[in-house]
């Protein structure tokens, strides 16, 4: 019971919102977004408080006033979107420039980091959104298609320096 008016029930795998007698909304128990929306809505419409949604469903308060900012500035699509990503405020414009050439350079990650005073793992998220682009390393044109270990054992001459015959 979420008050002396609204009810909900669980059957099966579905969640059912009773209003008086008549059934007015179902969701999946899994869909949590539709979970979210329509309690907000309960609560945005007068028909339920916030306390009445944190005792019936054992939520937290702060999850409940989250969920009706979400419905104020969002409106109802905000519950299926993912949220937004936060900028960084460290790899300013100037920071990137400067981390770019050191990349450029061949300078390695940790190093870059401590010369601009900033997490490696923020440039490890740079390279990975595209704001930054590492340079590819350069491999010798002539390379033996084998590792030098493996060429030095397969021209080793046999130490004692006789064949056994069969």
């Amino acid at each position: 019971m979420i008050n002396e008016r609204l009810a909900f029930e669980r059957r099966d795998e579905q969640i059912i919102y009773i209003n008086g007698h008549l059934p007015v909304f179902t969701h999946e128990a899994k869909d949590t977004a539709s979970f979210r929306l329509f309690t907000t809505q309960l609560i945005a419409n007068g028909s339920a408080t916030q306390g009445d949604i944190v005792r019936a469903f054992a939520v937290s308060m702060t999850t409940v006033k989250r969920c009706c900012r979400v419905l104020r500035e969002r409106g109802t699509g905000g519950f299926f979107r993912p949220p937004e990503r936060k900028r960084g405020h460290r790899l300013t414009p100037e920071v990137l420039a400067a981390a770019q050439d050191m990349l450029d350079r061949g300078l390695g990650i940790p190093v870059i980091a401590g010369e601009l005073g900033i997490l490696a793992s923020t440039l490890h998220k740079a390279i990975d959104s595209g704001r930054l682009r590492r340079v590819k390393k350069k491999t010798a044109t002539n390379a033996p298609d084998r590792p030098v270990r493996q060429q030095a054992k397969a021209s080793a001459v046999p130490a004692t320096g006789t064949r056994r015959s069969a």
